[in-house]
């Protein structure tokens, strides 16, 4: 069957059509019919290499994919052939607190991901798609939608009225303001560009600032919240963010950090700011599949339809990868499979 291969550090330029087979099906496994997948940051961090855990293996890329049921395993109770499903981002992460081995592998890094046809899949670690959803908005769910649950609600337990302040108009931010919006908390979105914010602002967002024009945008963040700053700073920059973000949280705010897009590297951060506003900094990384399934029920409740930027064929996936790369995007970039 049709696939696409990459091998962690190739680069982008060596993303290969190939044939592939899956894995053989168990007795509580679950073959999959690709109809779209999601691209995420951190499938351009494996094709530099710099991502976690990687091995020297040629591997099907990308974590997120929806598709349709078409064989179950003999042991299988939680699906039939004909339902439509997505696939959690740790497959060995059900609930409860994240451990070195719930956290172990992930599709398309430490294992074939879901940039073909089919894959094969644990019943356990498969999630019923919201029935109002198409699969290509499906298919946005498993990272990033995962991710903006966890550090809004799960780990960040936003409290009505809360003020959540979101860098960037990416996938997890525009999801993050999708979910925040919904559930009636007040939302703060950053971008260099107008066209985006006034997007954001369509989507619900109450203010809207350009970090271009206004670099230091910490301060806009305060002013807007009348000096306090907010309760949740969902920090996707790295490096040339992070201090800013630190000083946009109130007094006791949370700082969910989940991302570098501009660097990994650490920044240079006082700890008075951080222990004098008694301020808490927390690694998120995505999600269980518990968060999924809470994800899932309440964009099916409030009819959230995720924004999908752009979807690419199956042949166009390079040229998928280079829209991401380039940072074009408002939300997500998808690639049809079926």
């Amino acid at each position: 069957m049709k696939a696409w291969k990459l091998k962690a550090g190739g680069g982008v330029g060596a993303l290969a059509r190939a044939d592939f087979t899956p894995r053989a099906a168990g007795p509580h496994d679950v073959v999959v019919k690709v109809h779209a997948a999601s691209l995420n940051y951190r499938d351009l961090m494996f094709a530099r290499g710099d991502y976690l855990g990687l091995g020297d293996a040629s591997l099907v890329p990308l974590a997120d994919g929806a598709g349709e049921v078409v064989e179950v395993g003999a042991a299988v109770t939680r699906f039939q052939p004909g339902e439509r499903v997505i696939n959690t981002y740790f497959p060995h992460w059900i609930d409860g607190d994240a451990t070195p081995s719930k956290v172990s592998g992930t599709p398309g890094a430490q294992f074939d991901g879901v940039l073909a046809e089919r894959f094969v899949a644990t019943e356990s670690s498969l999630v019923a798609i919201p029935s109002h959803l198409s699969y290509e908005e499906a298919a946005t769910i498993s990272c990033a939608g995962i991710t903006a649950w966890n550090a809004i609600f799960a780990d960040g337990r936003a409290q009505p009225g809360a003020t959540v302040a979101l860098l960037g108009t990416g996938g997890v931010s525009i999801w993050a303001l999708q979910l925040a919006h919904a559930a009636g908390l007040r939302t703060i979105v950053t971008s260099s560009s107008d066209a985006k914010l006034e997007r954001a602002r369509a989507l619900g967002a109450n203010a809207t600032i350009n970090y271009r024009t206004q670099p230091e945008w910490q301060n806009e963040v305060l002013r807007v919240t009348g000096g306090e700053g907010a309760d949740i700073v969902v920090e996707v920059g790295g490096r040339d963010t992070l201090p800013r973000s630190v000083a946009a949280a109130k007094m006791g705010g949370l700082v969910s950090i989940i991302g570098g897009v501009t660097s990994f590297a650490g920044p240079e951060l006082g700890l008075l700011p951080v222990i004098g506003g008694m301020k808490r900094l927390h690694g998120v990384m995505v999600g269980s599949r518990a968060m999924l399934e809470s994800v899932t029920r309440f964009v099916e409740a409030q009819q959230i339809r995720p924004v999908v930027d752009r979807v690419f064929g199956f042949d166009e996936a390079p040229e998928a990868y280079a829209w991401l790369e380039a940072g074009k995007h408002f939300g997500k970039v998808v690639i049809r499979v079926a």
